[in-house]
């Protein structure tokens, strides 16, 4: 089933700047789908017709099967979680005054535990009854988690979820991440960090300009766009050498005098080479 649909979607601000240029794609049920581009590409624009944030659109855009411009708007957010890029919470309120009152907008059946999704994202119980404007970056966008989470969404929209998180903290995030789309969650993912889309996509569109200029899983895109050569550390005659040849010489053996193989690294791009490669501009 295809959870988003997306064809020949145009959207512009004014009348000299067409931010879409006709997308078109699809997003799986229970899909992780990166959305990735340089600022001002459309990728944010894109989110926000998706969320039913801006209208005016042309095009098709569905979401459940219905197309957006046709759904209830309270029936539509019943489904979706939103983590804004910004965290969007009251900061003279507590994370857990936070949470209720977000939680009030759903429907009670379908609203998660909140001491368990605050535990879940392992912010420290001391401040669960603290204003957020005493919180750090990193523990407001846990509490932002959490409040994209509390309806437990059927999409999951997640805009820069790592941003502001120490190492620890991106991994709990990549971790929950893969334990929504493992019990069916689909998830829509804008990101600037090239290793979270690597490591939780199924597949990764790049945009630019307001066009799809690449769509396929990080690993086939990685391998498209390989060198397939390998680079190798050895030792001969007591001297450490390196050397690097094509892959497909290796299928006859190591085809140069060695005495001890020390490593073998294929060159393959990163998915950041790539996206350079496709659109001329890094992603920050």
């Amino acid at each position: 089933m295809q959870m988003i649909d997306v064809k020949n979607l145009k959207y512009t601000y004014n009348k000299n700047k067409q931010a879409l240029q006709g997308l078109s794609f699809h997003v799986k049920d229970g899909e992780i789908f990166g959305f990735l581009g340089p600022n001002g590409s459309g990728k944010s624009t894109t989110q926000k017709i998706l969320t039913g944030i801006l209208k005016g659109y042309s095009g098709h855009v569905s979401l459940l099967g219905q197309e957006t411009k046709a759904v209830n708007a309270q029936d539509f957010f019943q489904e979706i979680g939103v983590l804004f890029e910004f965290p969007y919470l009251y900061t003279n309120l507590s994370a857990i005054e936070n949470l209720k009152y977000f939680a009030s907008f759903y429907n009670s059946e379908r609203i998660r535990d909140i001491n368990e999704l605050l535990n879940l994202l392992e912010v420290k119980k001391e401040f669960w009854n603290k204003p957020v404007s005493s919180y750090s970056k990193g523990m407001r966008q846990r509490v932002s988690m959490a409040r994209a989470l509390i309806s437990n969404p059927t999409v999951l929209f997640l805009d820069e979820p790592t941003s502001g998180l120490d190492p620890a903290g991106t991994v709990l995030f990549r971790k929950i991440i893969q334990e929504e789309r493992a019990k069916g969650t689909t998830v829509f993912l804008t990101t600037h960090n090239m290793a979270d889309a690597d490591l939780l996509c199924d597949r990764v569109a790049f945009i630019a300009n307001g066009s799809i200029v690449a769509l396929d899983t990080p690993k086939n895109l990685k391998e498209k766009n390989s060198s397939h050569h390998v680079a190798i550390s050895f030792l001969y005659q007591g001297k450490r050498e390196d050397r690097t040849i094509e892959a497909i010489q290796l299928d006859a053996g190591i085809p140069f005098l060695h005495d001890e193989i020390i490593s073998i690294h294929t060159q393959e791009p990163t998915l950041e080479d790539v996206f350079i490669q496709y659109t001329g501009r890094g992603l920050s």
